[in-house]
């Protein structure tokens, strides 16, 4: 099965399969045609205060991954959403969306980890 990323502002493309934001706020710029959303999950991206103190600087994000863990760890709404890809994914792909510029440093990589090691991904 395929858990991917990808940039909400890329062109939705068939292979994406099933679109999940994980974004908390909606990405600017970008109507809701657009963004071709399966799914908005706003409960489980980083708390407010996380996202403010990550700003999306590389040299913290080994540290927001951690404290994003725990956050995922902590949510009630994890469980719910780890049997949701597994549902999704036994359909087809799975991509995980966001708004950041930086592809190698933002929550979609650390919840894309998280989901692989709950098992949601192969």
């Amino acid at each position: 099965m395929d858990l991917k990323i990808k940039r909400v502002y890329e062109k939705p493309e068939d292979s994406d399969g099933f679109r999940i934001l994980t974004d908390r706020l909606w990405p600017r710029g970008i109507s809701k045609e657009k963004a071709a959303l399966d799914l908005w999950e706003k409960a489980i991206a980083p708390s407010p205060e996380l996202r403010k103190w990550f700003g999306h600087e590389p040299e913290k994000f080994e540290e927001f991954r951690e404290k994003y863990r725990e956050e995922l760890e902590k949510n009630p709404e994890t469980e719910r959403l780890i049997s949701l890809v597994k549902e999704a994914l036994a359909k087809g792909p799975v991509t995980l969306l966001f708004g950041a510029k930086d592809k190698e440093h933002n929550q979609a990589v650390v919840l894309q980890e998280f989901l692989q090691e709950k098992g949601s991904a192969s």
